[in-house]
């Protein structure tokens, strides 16, 4: 399901030509656009919407040309008209000859306030504010007035579409569309299907810029659900007018808003009625957190009882060269938008929408169904206090909240269909991930955050660069980026400047290129390593079990050396790794099952099991290369399966994700290193994809140590930062560990693993550490379970 790369390769998709000034010039000659082949991204999940699938193979076949576009490349052929002054407003002219549908709000308020959840939440709570006007019950939803009578008007839609194309043709050098996937949308669309766009939060305009793309492709543009506060009352109007849904004016946050008890079934009705006009819907969902996981929810729960038949989601996947400002005030705003007057656009966006698939499909197939989710304390606690060699079977039970306030809800939302709405938005969350391409800038900073973290050649890393490049294809990640290998290297050397310390040392021929060893540098070459880190993840949990196996037998053996140079902080190895060690096929698969429970959501699919992901991992380093497969001597053969002890493990034949040793027993193979003076580079670059968070947790258990009572939550998290940025500091590196989302992150793996507990006091959080974990003695095995997985 591959493509030639040069196909479809447009004149804005190459990396510009215009470098921009350095310091220093590439001196190497210019080769061809790197790999040869350009993957098939965006296709539905075989194991849980395979009808869906198979609808869109019939529909639009299995290899369409792929013809990329940059929607802001606007010219006069775009247009029904020709001329030096079509030329000069074709823009204009653009812009003016969209499609536009219609968005009536004739009667939405009162279809809203008559909906039974309505009813219900207002009846549970009659209290209403002095001073109520002639409409009565109607008052206490007045601040959602506004928000209900959310509009989508063509005039305002046009001029801001408009102002928009300009806004955005001064912050990106282009926004790359694939023409192929509207195809499946525009015949969706003509079927009557529902859509409803779901994206990763990762700016401030994703919402607007999936909007811009759509209306760009005459497809209906979508009602948003913005999170982002906006005070500003004329602001706030004008973007009401072209569809955005925000959070009422007394909420400040999500959460906020979710403690209205009339937050939830005003906005569900109000989703209701939107899908009975036939809108579209845009959602952006937190990998983090998981807010936003709450609107599939109510969508679901609406399916469910018979409102809407059903919906098409269609994962977007939004990839930035340079991600714009992630926290801008809007106070702000006004000011930005005047400096786009000179600056200079730079970046390349890249948006890939995926096949749409049934949603009823997903959930009503039980393929992904959360039967086996467990607590992860009942999952790994067993493991790591009595040093159980075998991790229990299940999936991780997610904790994400998912809010109902309303009577009707509570009764309604039982604990396993949250949880499937969970598991809905997880997969979601990874289709989305899948299908985001891998851009220069991510490429680059994954090489030298990852593999030279002290320092490279520019020739050693366009060599990297054109691996790395080959390794994304042939996994099926597209790129967003086309051209020659040095304009590429160039192009995305020139975007991290910043963030570089780049040298020219007369003795050398090419420049030497040092990630800036401070926060700010750090966390962005993290933030933009992700994408390759998802790519890789297979392989970087095979290498860390690996590298765990490794330890325990070097720390055995050679007990006198010195295998790291401090606690856990992942440094070079500085003893002789030329021994030849065997590695059991059940002990390494052990180790990967154990790491897989400890993975952020969002990294793999939960219709695929635990078990089956940890076989893969070790697997993908054979495939790789880093492992050599060698068959256990028994007294049986291998392929004698009627003398074996024990019952077969069989698969079925459509679960793709199932890998292909779960019909072979666990320990009739055995590996070894390939080559163990070359192999430890390899290993350790993928080793160090998962290092970042590992570290954060190992120093989230290290600062429990000083944590001798409950405090509040927010002041928990803020000691906590300052614990992880002190002991980051200390060392001058692994900044990467050291945020407050990875802080977020760790914290909320202790809970779920049932070493912090929760206690709600005076409607404050107070977090603490569990009795268990209060010995000093479990804590340093917690240390040890943890900080195997990234010893070098």
């Amino acid at each position: 399901m591959v493509q030639q790369l040069n196909c479809g390769i447009t004149r804005d998709m190459v990396i510009p030509q215009k470098r921009p000034a350095l310091t220093w010039s590439l001196k190497m000659t210019p080769v061809p656009v790197m790999g040869i082949f350009r993957p098939i991204v965006g296709q539905c999940c075989q194991q849980c919407t395979p009808d869906s699938l198979t609808h869109h193979r019939k529909m639009f076949g299995q290899n369409p040309s792929l013809d990329f576009h940059n929607i802001l490349g606007v010219n006069e052929t775009h247009t029904r008209y020709r001329g030096w002054l079509v030329r000069r407003t074709c823009c204009v002219l653009f812009v003016s000859g969209r499609k536009v549908y219609p968005s009536p709000v004739n009667s939405r308020q009162e279809r809203v306030c008559a909906s039974n959840r309505v009813r219900e939440a207002l009846a549970a709570n009659p209290k209403a504010p002095e001073g109520s006007d002639s409409q009565g019950q109607l008052h206490p939803i007045s601040s959602f007035r506004p928000i209900i009578n959310t509009c989508i008007s063509p005039g305002f839609l046009r001029c801001v579409g408009w102002l928009m194309m300009k806004m955005f043709g001064s912050v990106f050098g282009s926004i790359q569309v694939n023409l192929n996937h509207f195809v499946a949308l525009h015949r969706a669309s003509e079927e009557g299907s529902l859509l409803v766009y779901v994206y990763v939060r990762q700016s401030i305009v994703d919402s607007v810029l999936l909007s811009l793309v759509l209306f760009c492709n005459n497809l209906r543009v979508p009602y948003a659900i913005c999170p982002v506060q906006i005070n500003n009352s004329f602001l706030r109007l004008i973007l009401q007018k072209i569809g955005m849904i925000f959070l009422p004016p007394s909420a400040a946050t999500e959460q906020d808003a979710e403690m209205d008890s009339l937050y939830a079934p005003v906005m569900t009705s109000l989703i209701r009625e939107l899908l009975h006009e036939g809108q579209a819907l845009s959602v952006g969902v937190s990998a983090q957190s998981g807010q936003g996981c709450q609107w599939l929810a109510h969508i679901r729960q609406l399916i469910k009882e018979g409102s809407v038949p059903d919906i098409s989601l269609v994962p977007v996947g939004i990839s930035y060269d340079c991600v714009p400002e992630t926290h801008m005030q809007v106070s702000c705003l006004f000011r930005w938008l005047l400096s786009l007057l000179w600056r200079k656009p730079e970046g390349i966006v890249r948006v890939h929408l995926a096949q749409p698939f049934s949603l009823k499909e997903m959930y009503t197939s039980g393929r992904c169904n959360v039967v086996e989710w467990r607590p992860l304390q009942d999952l790994l606690l067993p493991v790591i206090i009595k040093n159980s060699p075998e991790c229990e079977f299940g999936q991780r039970k997610m904790s994400w909240p998912l809010p109902c306030r309303s009577p009707s809800e509570i009764t309604e939302l039982t604990h396993q269909e949250s949880q499937l709405s969970i598991a809905i938005a997880v997969h979601l969350i990874f289709s989305v991930t899948s299908c985001m391409a891998a851009m220069s800038t991510s490429i680059l900073s994954s090489l030298l955050l990852y593999r030279h973290r002290k320092g490279v050649s520019t020739s050693v890393l366009c060599r990297d660069v054109s691996w790395l490049t080959e390794e994304l294809l042939f996994r099926n990640k597209d790129v967003g980026f086309g051209g020659s290998l040095a304009e590429v290297v160039h192009y995305a050397i020139a975007l991290l400047a910043p963030h570089l310390i780049i040298t020219a040392v007369p003795s050398r021929q090419d420049p030497l290129i040092v990630p800036r060893p401070t926060l700010a540098a750090t966390h962005h070459l993290h933030f933009q390593a992700q994408i390759v880190t998802h790519t890789f993840i297979l392989e970087a949990v095979g290498a860390c079990a690996v590298s765990a196996m490794l330890y325990e037998i070097a720390s055995s053996v050679v007990s006198s050396s010195k295998v790291r140079a401090d606690s856990a902080d992942g440094d070079e190895v500085k003893g002789d790794l030329e021994f030849d060690v065997v590695l059991c096929q059940s002990e390494l698969t052990e180790r990967a099952l154990q790491l897989c429970h400890l993975l952020p959501p969002g990294f793999r699919p939960p219709c695929q099991s635990p078990q089956s992901f940890a076989l893969d991992a070790i697997d993908s380093l054979v495939r790789c290369g880093i492992l050599i497969t060698e068959e256990v001597q028994t007294d049986n053969p291998i392929c004698d399966f009627w003398k074996r002890d024990g019952a077969l493990t069989w698969t079925t034949a459509d679960q793709p994700y199932q890998s292909d040793s779960d019909c072979e027993e666990q320990d009739s193979y055995s590996y070894k290193l390939s080559q163990p003076n070359r192999c430890p580079d390899m290993l350790f670059f993928l080793c160090n994809m998962l290092a970042g968070r590992l570290r954060t947790l190992y120093w989230t258990t290290v600062f429990l140590d000083h944590l001798h009572a409950p405090v509040p939550e927010s002041d928990f998290v803020t000691q906590l930062c300052s614990h992880l940025y002190d002991t980051a500091n200390k060392k001058k590196q692994h900044y990467e560990s050291c945020s407050q989302k990875a802080a977020h992150a760790a914290v909320g793996t202790l809970i779920d693993l049932g070493v912090v507990t929760e206690e709600k006091r005076e409607g404050r959080v107070f977090l603490g550490v569990t009795p268990l974990f209060q010995s000093a003695e479990n804590r340093q095995k917690l240390q040890r379970f943890v900080s195997q997985y990234f010893y070098n």
